[in-house]
């Protein structure tokens, strides 16, 4: 069986630095990013987790500001900028 080669990623100068405002998507009066997760489905090379949010002291799991969605690969960032254009709430900001 032959195996592929890996796609090349395009060189990329700079670091990304990819923001999201937790009072837009999950947090205190945001969106449940459980429900939403446009930017977890948009993004190829999977740059963003949804995780329970650090230090949550709800004592409801299912509460939606128990979850928050972060960028935790930002390496992996091709700077398409899909996740800002799909984004319902506008809650991503990505600099480079």
């Amino acid at each position: 069986m032959l195996s592929r080669p890996a796609p090349r990623l395009p060189a990329l100068k700079g670091r990304t630095r990819i923001r999201i405002d937790s009072s837009r998507c999950g947090g205190r009066g945001g969106v449940d990013p459980r429900a939403c997760a446009a930017c977890l489905r948009i993004c190829e090379p999977a740059v963003f987790t949804l995780h329970q949010s650090f230090g949550a002291r709800e004592p409801d799991p299912l509460d939606p500001q128990a979850w928050s969605i972060t960028a935790l690969w930002p390496c992996l960032c091709t700077r398409c900028l899909k996740c800002v254009s799909a984004c319902p709430e506008k809650a991503i900001h990505v600099r480079f």
